[in-house]
């Protein structure tokens, strides 16, 4: 009940969700494993659906579609990613923790950092939801707008989080930015190496 309630109120309410998320007691693993394993399913199994069962236009011509093997092996290893992702950009904010004179407990602080990275991505996943019709502009804008909500609740959650002040927690915002930006770049050059090793799309004839 308290993902459903955290996840809505995110995206309704930030200021007080993240007051909330903030007096929570609960432990990194009880924070990451209650809620990014579940979110992670959404632009996972969309997309699956969307690439085997809808397809996608190139040029008005015929939908283009993925075999069920080859759309199978590519949103398994997404979703191995999109954990791996919200758990690295959780460390890297746990790390610059103390650069930014966060003073709670290294515990506490621990369970801020990863609530904070976990939070941050739910738009970004429900975004995931338009993978059922995998048009490249249609999830382009929704990928667009679901990640501009995630840079703004960075900068509204870490003062609230964190216990800083506004000058810090705008530094600590922008670091943390731009850490996941560098982690998208990195993915999508691991990407195009997968594809040159063979783990690639395969069309339906």
């Amino acid at each position: 009940m308290a993902f459903l309630e955290h996840t809505l109120g995110i995206m309704l309410h930030p200021d007080s969700e993240w007051k909330a998320i903030r007096n929570e007691k609960h432990s990194f693993r009880q924070v990451f494993l209650s809620h990014v394993p579940l979110l992670a399913l959404i632009p996972t199994v969309c997309f699956y659906v969307g690439v085997t069962q809808v397809g996608w236009s190139v040029g008005g011509g015929d939908p283009v579609r993925l075999t069920a093997g080859s759309a199978l092996e590519l949103c398994g290893l997404t979703y191995v990613a999109l954990l791996l992702g919200v758990f690295i950009l959780g460390e890297f904010i746990n790390f610059m923790a103390k650069t930014y004179g966060v003073k709670d407990s290294e515990e506490k602080r621990h369970y801020e950092g990863t609530a904070l990275a976990v939070y941050v991505t739910t738009p970004v996943f429900l975004a995931g939801i338009f993978g059922l019709y995998p048009d490249i502009w249609v999830n382009a804008i929704a990928t667009g707008i679901a990640g501009a909500y995630a840079v703004y609740l960075v900068y509204e959650g870490i003062p609230i989080l964190m216990n800083i002040d506004k000058d810090r927690a705008f530094m600590y915002a922008s670091s943390v930015v731009t850490v996941g930006l560098v982690m998208m770049v990195v993915v999508r050059v691991a990407a195009v190496i997968m594809w040159n090793m063979g783990v690639g799309p395969v069309y339906v004839d």
